[in-house]
């Protein structure tokens, strides 16, 4: 049955990373969790899960839940802490539950388009989330086009939800159309005619699914309860809630948990192509993947950076937070002190009032504010992870200069970005890269700094411990490890540009804030 929650005002669903929402850094797609543990409050341990990857997307977040009988959605644009409260979570009863944070790559940012997705047929519904962006989103388009008349469609007679214009909803309608098969064998059967970047986390009402693609380009990894399992994007989320870490799951791996146990099909050959992105900027510090620490491999890339790039400076600094462990390892290998710089206002979060132009061309500092007294009369190693368009690296120099610095040196910890990425990062569009059509010379000279270093592919990939191969560097390489259909096929809103969503349909109530 439906249900209100108390009135209360949600996220406002402009979410920006940046105090210029025309100036934004690269976004990941989305974080996924999942919980199977009968006795376990599985609404909060999701709740506080989808927490700890909060990360990884910002615009909207949901958690399902299921009981054993019926599924029930829950879900609204904002961050987690905006989206649930204490009686919302309290509603969510069940021993089976998944959540979703979403940072938008298919599909606009919209309460039709959060996740997780929810379609009903007459064997039982279906709950799912997804980490990444396929590349085949035509094609899946035509097959749910394709499939059979809503015949085996649970008919609820209540009223019709709007239909969701991103590749999850896709997935969701193909994957609940399996009227002669059981779920988990239409699973084997939909997941090999993906392409592209995916991790899943689904449900039905009795059993967990989770999926990763055969490159295994986003990361997903496996934990155990005392009394359950749980699959998550990042093991930060499972050290949260007190779970272990079991293993990743693999590439080409679906994992199946119901009352019977944990269960694994290889539903195609494993191809390794991990996203290096996740070792520079999208993934926690504290999270390990490929056996391979987070913070290890950018203080690692920041004494690389030192040995290709080095200057003789007075103080290093780095752009907080996502600059600090490769300042610190540019520091420690340079011998040059280390300091903060800048200041970060702390309750800044990802959602406020958009500055007017006006305010944005005086160089409003919301965000950041530097150190004078840092900063007065030294020459400075400024570290950042990445640079996109410029502008934020040119409004730092600019702080710098103004509070006194005698030089100013940038030193990148990532290669140019010059291509754009179709797996699940939401970066500029390639014509908007700088390092697209500037050579770093002239980079520096845009950005104003007496110097710009980037670190080398090569460099990049040896501090993360993993072999180049087995990495996916088409950001800065233009080598896309899954071969992309032409270009009029793909883009963000590739589906609303038709006139109808074929994932239109009758759905459960899935409920959401007033």
């Amino acid at each position: 049955m439906p249900f209100q929650s108390s009135p209360r005002r949600g996220g406002d669903g402009r979410l920006t990373a940046a105090l210029d929402p025309h100036e934004q850094g690269p976004q990941d797609a989305c974080g996924v969790f999942g919980v199977w543990a009968p006795g376990e409050d599985v609404a909060k341990l999701t709740y506080f899960g989808l927490y700890a990857l909060q990360h990884r997307g910002q615009e909207s977040a949901g958690i399902a839940v299921s009981n054993g009988r019926q599924i029930l959605v829950y879900k609204d644009m904002g961050l987690v802490s905006q989206v649930f409260d204490e009686t919302t979570l309290e509603s969510l009863k069940g021993h089976l539950a998944i959540g979703h944070s979403r940072y938008s790559t298919t599909g606009a940012s919209t309460w039709e388009n959060a996740q997780p997705t929810f379609r009903p047929t007459a064997d039982g519904s279906i709950a799912l989330g997804h980490n990444g962006n396929l590349i085949n989103t035509h094609e899946l388009a035509q097959m749910v086009v394709d499939l059979p008349g809503p015949d085996d469609e649970l008919e609820l007679h209540t009223r019709p939800v709007e239909s969701s214009t991103n590749d999850t909803g896709l997935v969701t309608a193909l994957l609940a159309h399996h009227p002669d098969t059981s779920l988990e064998q239409r699973a084997l059967e939909v997941l090999p005619l993906l392409r592209g970047a995916f991790c899943f986390v689904w449900m039905n009402e009795d059993t967990l699914y989770a999926a990763r693609d055969p490159q295994g380009i986003r990361p997903l990894v496996l934990g155990r309860l005392e009394r359950g399992w749980v699959v998550a994007s990042e093991d930060a989320a499972l050290a949260t809630i007190g779970a272990s870490v079991v293993r990743e799951v693999e590439p080409g791996e679906m994992i199946v948990i119901d009352e019977n146990g944990l269960r694994s099909h290889t539903f195609a050959e494993p191809a390794p192509k991990g996203c290096v992105f996740e070792y520079v900027y999208l993934a926690r510090p504290d999270a390990t993947i490929s056996a391979r620490s987070v913070h290890e491999s950018r203080v690692e890339m920041g004494r690389q950076l030192a040995r290709e790039y080095p200057v003789e400076a007075d103080l290093v600094i780095p752009v907080p937070e996502s600059g600090t462990p490769a300042a610190a390892g540019y520091a420690e290998e340079a011998g040059i002190p280390f300091g903060q710089g800048f200041v970060k206002n702390a309750y800044v979060g990802r959602t406020f009032i958009q500055p007017s132009q006006t305010l944005r061309q005086l160089g409003i500092r919301l965000k950041l504010n530097a150190l004078e007294h840092m900063i007065r009369g030294k020459r400075v190693v400024v570290v950042d992870d990445s640079i996109v368009r410029g502008n934020t690296q040119r409004a730092q120099v600019r702080m710098l200069r103004e509070a006194g610095a005698l030089e100013v040196h940038v030193r990148i910890s990532s290669p140019p970005v010059k291509w754009p990425c179709f797996y699940g990062i939401d970066f500029a569009t390639r014509a908007e890269l700088i390092a697209n059509g500037l050579t770093p010379e002239e980079i520096a000279a845009s950005i104003g700094a007496d110097s710009l270093g980037y670190i080398s592919l090569a460099g990049m990939v040896a501090a993360t411990g993993q072999s180049a191969d087995r990495l996916c560097r088409a950001c800065f390489t233009g080598e896309y490890p899954v071969p992309l259909p032409d270009e009029s096929l793909l883009g963000k809103h590739l589906l609303e540009a038709t006139l109808s969503s074929p994932t239109v349909g009758k759905a459960l109530p899935v409920l959401n804030n007033p």
